[in-house]
């Protein structure tokens, strides 16, 4: 069988691993992979094809900035997608993140519907069942169940709709685009979002739960018996405990403000190290704090990312919207215990002896569950143990015997 994965990038993000790995284990059992990805930088080590540009990429979000049309631009790319979809005639076609402004979704959806092909749509956000919005925990909003109206956010969260509000007209095209399809199948990395699916107009379809994977040979504990509390940095010859977050845009959904508070609120022998910052939060981060948050900018890197998970006593996760981040994973996956808030599905990869969960926006938890986690309470074969469960062979395995059973319903 030919799988056709689509997504707005390859590696460049965590989606983008996923989708990287998913193909390898697709080229591994014997069936044939293809990837289109919606912008650079293409790798010519995967069969597929780049489907947008430069002057598209721009010329969509323009469209979105002045109209609110995110996933409405891109016509023409989108039909050079198509007709070579044409010629590669793939036996099921495996959506990732169709947003991102590289393609016109009510022609891709037209396409589907007409050439009668299985879709697999793995949901990595909930994007694909609101007038605008990417998530809507930290708005509290609700409207997505019945129908996005007069939405004062649509400037202020991607798809950042600068100057208009067009959530009424979005949230309508996507409902009549999206439903209707014969044969697809939603998946979704979190129970949570299971749950949000099945309360959107989306609900017609089967959803089936596979949590994201993680590399273990890649994020691994370091070689040879770790301290539990001893896995930070050495300062002067004083252990300083490093507690470690990691994003790849450190926006206020983020938490930035929770790890800026930490570092006026704990200890002297307590460190943060941030990645992802952009060259802005850097400069002012450095300005205020010092060497009390240790701030890089985001890494290509993953075996960088990993050592930093490997010298962290604790990774915190202060997200407010969140699906199942996999950064999670990876830090389980280096010994390391987690501290997350109970946002949408971020604590479902955390147990009782791996790390700590805590009530969305409650800082003082957050607090006290940073400095019990970080005096080395947990584990760390403990929590290594827990990501062997989020092998990425093992989770991944588990789409292609969903392709299998779709395909095999369709003879």
């Amino acid at each position: 069988m030919k799988i056709l994965q689509v997504n707005t990038v390859v590696r460049g993000s965590s989606v983008g691993r996923i989708m990287a790995d998913l193909y390898q284990v697709i080229e591994a059992s014997g069936n044939e992979a293809r990837l289109a990805v919606g912008r650079e930088p293409w790798l010519e080590e995967y069969k597929g094809i780049l489907v947008g540009n430069k002057k598209d990429f721009y010329l969509h979000v323009m469209k979105n900035f002045f109209q609110g049309e995110s996933g409405f631009g891109s016509e023409e790319v989108t039909k050079r997608f198509l007709a070579w979809m044409d010629q590669e005639k793939p036996d099921i076609i495996h959506l990732h993140n169709i947003h991102g402004f590289y393609l016109q979704v009510e022609l891709l959806f037209e396409y589907i519907k007409k050439r009668k092909i299985p879709v697999v749509w793995t949901l990595h956000d909930c994007w694909s069942f609101t007038g605008h919005c990417a998530y809507y925990d930290f708005a509290a909003c609700d409207k997505w169940k019945t129908g996005c109206n007069t939405c004062v956010h649509h400037a202020k969260v991607y798809p950042y709709a600068l100057f208009k509000d067009n959530t009424i007209a979005s949230y309508s095209r996507k409902r009549k685009a999206f439903c209707g399809v014969e044969d697809l199948t939603i998946v979704t990395p979190s129970i949570w979002l299971k749950e949000q699916v099945k309360q959107s107009f989306l609900k017609e379809y089967p959803v089936r739960v596979i949590p994201n994977g993680v590399d273990l040979e890649l994020f691994c504990p370091k070689s040879g018996e770790r301290e539990n509390a001893g896995k930070n940095l050495t300062d002067n010859e004083n252990r300083i405990k490093t507690i470690l977050g990691v994003a790849n845009i450190w926006e206020l959904r983020k938490g930035l403000v929770y790890f800026e508070k930490m570092a006026e609120d704990l200890p002297k022998d307590y460190k943060i190290q941030l990645i992802g910052v952009n060259k802005k939060q850097k400069k002012e981060l450095n300005k205020k704090y010092g060497g009390r948050i240790i701030a890089m900018e985001r890494t290509s890197s993953p075996e960088e990312l990993a050592e930093a998970y490997r010298n962290a006593a604790v990774f915190v996760n202060a997200t407010l919207e969140d699906n199942f981040p996999t950064t999670n994973l990876e830090a389980l996956a280096c010994g390391t215990p987690v501290v997350t808030y109970a946002t949408g599905g971020s604590g479902e990869a955390v147990t009782e002896d791996t790390g700590i969960v805590v009530q969305r926006g409650n800082y003082d938890a957050l607090l006290e569950a940073v400095t019990r986690a970080a005096g080395g309470i947990f584990d760390s074969n403990a929590c290594r143990k827990r990501a062997e469960h989020f092998e990425k062979n093992k989770r991944y395995g588990e789409y292609l015997e969903l392709y299998q059973e779709i395909l095999k319903e369709k003879l």
